[in-house]
């Protein structure tokens, strides 16, 4: 279903990005048999914007919704995830222009998932914290992680 927040929006520098009203991504995570976590990435279909690259399930932010709405629905849209079976812990603006942000929102499973993967992705993975810089990543990702990766280590995973 195509929302209002669907399209391109051109920042003063000429750059383009997805979503009217911003976008939003999920970070989602689960404990893995070490006692640290995983995370859910998706690998993008290769006719996507930066396809071929590892990110999150995310897309534009729609009028009415908040970031954590939009991160959620995303996450429903693109990898089969239910509202129920998540804890969003907290929003972070991960990107920020004038009149555009993506915000990555990070919430907690009890356990790894099942996923179910929709055109936009070519493959739904979970992955150790330790080996996503390993994966080649979406540049918007890539230049987040470390940032994210601060953030997480300070929040206890809570399902």
């Amino acid at each position: 279903m195509r929302g209002d927040g669907d399209g391109w929006v051109l920042s003063d520098g000429g750059a383009h990005f997805w979503g009217r009203h911003g976008a939003a991504g999920l970070l989602l995570r689960a404990p893995d048999i070490h006692g640290s976590f995983v995370v859910l990435l998706q690998h993008r279909a290769p006719w996507s914007h930066q396809g071929g690259t590892w990110g999150l399930p995310g897309g534009a932010r729609d009028s009415h919704e908040t970031v954590e709405e939009a991160a959620v629905r995303e996450a429903a849209e693109e990898a089969g995830l239910e509202a129920g079976q998540l804890t969003v812990r907290v929003s972070v603006v991960t990107h920020e222009v004038p009149g555009w942000s993506y915000t990555t929102v990070i919430a907690d499973a009890a356990e790894r998932l099942p996923t179910v993967a929709n055109r936009e992705s070519s493959e739904l993975r979970w992955v150790a914290e330790d080996e996503v810089a390993s994966l080649p990543l979406h540049p918007g990702f890539a230049a987040s992680w470390d940032r994210l990766r601060v953030v997480t280590a300070e929040l206890p995973l809570r399902p």
